[in-house]
């Protein structure tokens, strides 16, 4: 296997490989993994002897467990799975309002309720003093769901 004369290798200063990566079919990478598991065959001997990275064949060694790198099984289509397609969820188009706190005058001394009802039918009511920062949180909290 090895490089061939057409396939030009550029090495940069500090002796890296920097022309196009080699591709490598899965019929060369199984054949180098299956010679990795041969008794006293060292990757990084194999690797060498292919001109490949060590680290490269370690990869190659997870899917090979796996049996992904069978090649009859990358021809076979792949099992169908059954899919369900559910209403989606509405969510608020706009941002909710929360009203600035009045800076003069007394504050109105009638009773504070808000009650935010939900899509689901669920609502949530709040009465007495609000921090308007903390609802403005819960409800930026229930629009991202």
């Amino acid at each position: 296997m090895g490089t061939s004369a057409a396939e030009s290798v550029e090495i940069d200063s500090l002796g890296r490989r920097t022309g196009p990566r080699r591709q490598h079919t899965v019929e060369e990478k199984l054949r180098i993994v299956q010679e990795t598991h041969e008794r006293g065959a060292p990757v990084a001997t194999v690797a060498r002897r292919y001109n490949v990275n060590p680290n490269q064949v370690f990869a190659w060694r997870h899917p090979y467990r796996r049996g992904l790198l069978d090649p009859n099984a990358a021809q076979e289509s792949p099992p169908m799975l059954p899919v369900k397609v559910s209403t989606p969820t509405v969510l608020p188009t706009e941002r909710a309002r929360v009203a600035e706190p009045r800076k003069r005058g007394r504050p109105k001394r009638s009773s504070r309720l808000i009650e935010i009802k939900l899509c689901n039918g669920h609502s949530i009511v709040l009465q007495g003093r609000i921090d308007a920062e903390a609802l403005s949180r819960v409800i930026d909290l229930l629009v991202q769901r």
